[in-house]
């Protein structure tokens, strides 16, 4: 008798595993729910006898590859891949996958929102207003868009919604820096130092590398305008968040809007809590109804593709 494969989600969370149940049941594999909440021992133990692991948070480290012992492929629950050893992963002969086709609407949408919100002071507002005071002094300038120049660091599917969507602000120029994209014509190609130095909002779209970890860092936060803003809805680890906090704290900058932290949770005693010119949110901006069903379907498919000898869609180790 043959053995029925196995796919095993090492993170719950999800209100509904209806997709992935009917997903892995018409390829004939049982589905199972391993939540490990990051720990790396758990993790070594969950794999074990699964063909195919599906990961949201939990480190995918070397350790935990080394105790898979029938695993075909590792998918990621989202986009961003660093928490999962891919080197590792190949030495083995294992698949990695991700799911980089969701949430871009969402997503895109928040890094307007945050933008907006920081430039309008509007969580400032709020607060004034529900502490009973009435058209309280401003404690830094408002400013209009319109005639400014947009910085977009990475220019793929979200970057290109969140442009789409500040077109109509006015904004006089749009610099990218993304040296594998192709740009419309309306954008002008830059290094990422030129995107800091001339722009007056930069938001980024970069994924988390080696390359890329700290990418906005004191040296470059000194380079920007003193009424610029700096949005992050990309990944946590673009951002050294000390020397963001000290450049704002300093009204070096004229706001933030954070979406991910390096560490997440993070810190809550961090004194970039503290400023009133940072609008921060808890990774939330993948987030509608209609995204989670997406994210989870896709990832189901990505799986039983696996199962069934397939090419993932987007497969990332080959």
């Amino acid at each position: 008798m043959s053995r029925q494969p196995l796919v095993v989600a090492l993170d719950g969370g999800y209100s509904s595993y209806d997709q992935e149940e009917a997903i892995f049941g018409a390829a004939g594999a049982r589905f199972e729910i391993r939540a490990c909440e990051g720990d790396e021992t758990r993790a070594m133990a969950a794999v074990r006898g699964a063909d195919v692991v599906i990961v949201r948070e939990t480190p995918v480290t070397r350790a935990v590859i080394g105790a898979m012992d029938v695993c075909r492929g590792i998918v990621r629950s989202g986009i961003g891949v660093d928490n999962i050893d891919q080197p590792a992963a190949r030495e083995r002969g294992i698949a990695v996958a991700n799911v980089p086709d969701y949430g871009i609407d969402e997503v895109s949408t928040h890094a307007v929102a945050l933008l907006l919100a920081v430039m309008r002071q509007i969580t400032q507002r709020d607060r004034h207003l529900r502490e009973g005071r009435w058209n309280a002094p401003r404690s830094r300038p408002m400013l209009r868009l319109r005639g400014r120049t947009l910085g977009l660091i990475g220019y793929g599917r979200i970057a290109r919604q969140t442009h789409e969507k500040l077109a109509g602000y006015g904004f006089a120029r749009v610099l990218v820096s993304d040296p594998s994209a192709t740009l419309p014509p309306e954008v002008q190609a830059a290094s990422v130092d030129d995107v800091f130095a001339q722009s007056d909002v930069v938001s980024l779209h970069a994924p988390l590398t080696p390359q890329t970890r700290h990418l906005v860092n004191a040296a470059r936060l000194a380079t920007m305008r003193d009424d610029a803003i700096l949005v992050n809805t990309s990944r946590g680890g673009l951002v050294d968040i000390d020397a963001l906090h000290q450049t704002l704290a300093a009204g070096r900058l004229l706001g933030a809007g954070l979406d991910v932290f390096e560490a997440e949770p993070p810190a809550f005693d961090h004194p970039i809590f503290t400023l009133d010119n940072v609008v921060l949110s808890d990774h939330i901006g993948w987030y509608s109804e209609e995204s989670m069903r997406d994210l989870q379907r896709k990832t189901a498919e990505e799986g039983a593709r696996i199962l069934a000898g397939q090419r993932p869609l987007h497969w990332l180790n080959p």
